[in-house]
């Protein structure tokens, strides 16, 4: 076969000016977001991309993992990043889910032990599945809400990681109920003792003010 008569040279390759940003800015988040497999975090980083959708990338490095009560593989950082990407909507399908958490390069053996702590079918409530992400971080029920806390918050890094009362209370509500040793008469005064305290936050609560609240927290939820 003859060789083809057009010969390339440096000038007839046409590189996008917004080209280097790109890759600028993909070097920064993979150092960010330090994932397990790069190949298969920078295909969902670029498939992303394409799509206009929210990126797989941590808002920054994480460097106090060893804090962590298990070696899970699901990280504050990472589970913030998934509630990023999925919670537009109040549910999202199961293999939606499913992509994005393999897009962080999650353990899927994880990912079902989850699915089937909350029984989930082909449509996953998201903030039920968050609050089991939680739980997985905390370990203990408040130690777990406070967790939600710093992911959720508006408020800049080390500061009171407020959020709204009646998000706390739904997360609340949901992972004691899973608990199944918490009767509802207790659950019912653990957040009307709170109540008082937010009404004069505006409705928001901060982990200090139930962190050290009495409370029938002696387990672990997942």
């Amino acid at each position: 076969m003859p060789l083809p008569d057009t010969i390339y040279c440096a000038q007839q390759i046409h590189i996008p000016p917004q080209l280097p940003d790109i890759l600028k800015n993909f070097t920064k988040a993979a150092i960010r977001t330090q994932p397990k497999d790069v190949l298969q975090w920078s295909e969902a980083y670029f498939s992303a991309l394409s799509k206009g959708e929210c990126l797989p990338v941590k808002d920054r490095l994480e460097t106090n993992l060893g804090n962590q009560t298990t070696d899970t593989g699901l990280t504050p950082g990472l589970l913030k990043v998934l509630h990023k990407q999925l919670s537009h909507r109040q549910t999202c399908s199961r293999t939606e889910l499913e992509k994005k958490w393999s897009g962080v390069c999650l353990p899927a053996e994880q990912l079902e032990t989850l699915l089937s702590l909350g029984r989930f079918g082909a449509d996953v409530d998201w903030m039920s599945f968050f609050a089991l992400g939680c739980s997985t971080l905390g370990g203990s029920l408040l130690t777990s809400l406070k967790y939600a806390c710093e992911i959720l918050t508006e408020d800049e890094e080390g500061g009171a990681a407020r959020i709204p009362f009646v998000i706390f209370a739904k997360l609340y509500t949901y992972l004691a109920h899973l608990d199944g040793d918490i009767p509802q008469r207790d659950m019912d005064k653990f957040l009307s003792g709170l109540r008082e305290r937010v009404d004069l936050q505006g409705g928001m609560i901060k982990p200090v003010d139930f962190i050290s609240s009495l409370h029938p927290d002696s387990s672990s939820i997942a």
